[in-house]
């Protein structure tokens, strides 16, 4: 397939900037293979039938963006340099890769003073990214972090706005507990507590998993051919526990809805023979168009970018055809895309099949 068969026109103004507030006033797109409705977040309760089970991905990020000085004595005096670091994932050795700006007023070995004594060295550069070494760990290292560190919203946001003391609380789940995203898992952005409580009640359930969205998420597909697309990898588990509880879901008839796309690429990376197994490790699992599910019975997700791997992803789920509808008839009623916009609920053919638990 190619690429331009996943691209559309998105009006500047539709991008979202802010989350609707509460959460759940999101607007939602619920859309089945021949029907398209207009409906809130808040509605989610009503769609979905007792014994269902949504997937969480209970990944928390990091405030990964953090700015500081570089400071240099030479024959000319002191010197700094502003240095901006977004960090990106932990290595084994301790190290975290990290993208650097700019990574050319820097030498290896030097330091970036960030506040109040934390700071880290260069050890190295790879590919374009650094790799830095703090000089605290663990709690103090979290504890600096939060203090220092700003969100790293996404490029179509930042391009907009600066990152601000909100979108700590905005841009993180209300189940956030895992700590090693720089993404958030956007879809699960709509749940606030009062909509768990109903969903809790009309006996819909719910299950953890956790995938650490990486900053390759924003990566563009530079193919035209999308079979020779690379895929980013990241780190994923899926717990005994959850395997177990969504297994049980399937045998008694209940659909299984993953809320974003992470947690879907995750138990179809966990998928064997049809069932969902305990697994952990780097998925670069490709979803796109032909692919054939094994766990998911549908979708929830918010509007992705044109040409993107996420956008071949929903194809993959509704069809080709179907989501160019879908997605037309969210430009036309003005929905809100990306990040911080609405939500779509994808229900294909097989989820009105299964028999009612």
């Amino acid at each position: 397939m190619k690429l331009s068969e996943f691209d559309f026109f998105l009006p500047e103004e539709l991008i979202a900037t802010r989350p609707a507030k509460p959460r759940s006033a999101a607007r939602l797109l619920v859309a089945r293979p021949d029907a398209t409705q207009d409906m809130r977040v808040s509605d989610l309760p009503s769609l979905l039938r007792r014994g269902d089970r949504l997937v969480l991905n209970d990944t928390k990020v990091i405030p990964a963006r953090i700015t500081g000085q570089r400071r240099r004595s030479g024959p000319e005096g002191e010197t700094s340099a502003r240095i901006e670091v977004t960090l990106l994932e932990p290595q084994a050795d301790g190290t975290w890769s990290a993208l650097i700006k700019p990574l050319k007023k820097i030498r290896d070995g030097e330091n970036i003073q960030f506040k109040d004594g934390f700071e880290a060295t260069l050890e190295r550069r790879e590919g374009g990214q650094g790799f830095v070494r703090f000089n605290v760990t663990g709690d103090d290292f979290d504890n600096a972090l939060n203090e220092v560190g700003a969100m790293p919203l996404p490029p179509y946001i930042a391009a907009k706005r600066a990152a601000d003391e909100a979108d700590k609380e905005d841009y993180q789940t209300v189940w956030a507990r895992n700590l090693g995203a720089v993404a958030a898992p956007t879809a699960s952005l709509h749940f606030d507590e009062a909509l768990l409580a109903e969903l809790k009640m009309r006996g819909v359930s719910l299950s953890f998993v956790t995938l650490h969205v990486g900053a390759g998420t924003f990566l563009p597909v530079k193919v035209d051919d999308i079979t020779h697309h690379k895929m980013h990898s990241e780190w994923g588990a899926v717990s005994a526990e959850a395997a177990d509880e969504i297994n049980k879901t399937r045998q008694e008839g209940g659909r299984i809805i993953p809320v974003g796309t992470t947690a879907l690429r995750l138990i179809e990376s966990a998928a064997h023979d049809g069932a969902l197994r305990p697994w952990s490790g780097d998925t670069d699992i490709f979803i796109k168009p032909g692919f054939k599910f094994q766990i998911a019975d549908g979708l929830m997700t918010n509007f992705h970018l044109p040409k993107s791997t996420l956008m071949m992803l929903v194809s993959a789920v509704m069809g080709v055809g179907r989501i160019r509808e879908i997605y037309a008839h969210a430009i036309a009623e003005k929905y809100r895309f990306f990040s911080y916009g609405d939500a779509s609920l994808l229900l294909p053919a097989s989820f009105e099949n299964e028999p009612a638990p």
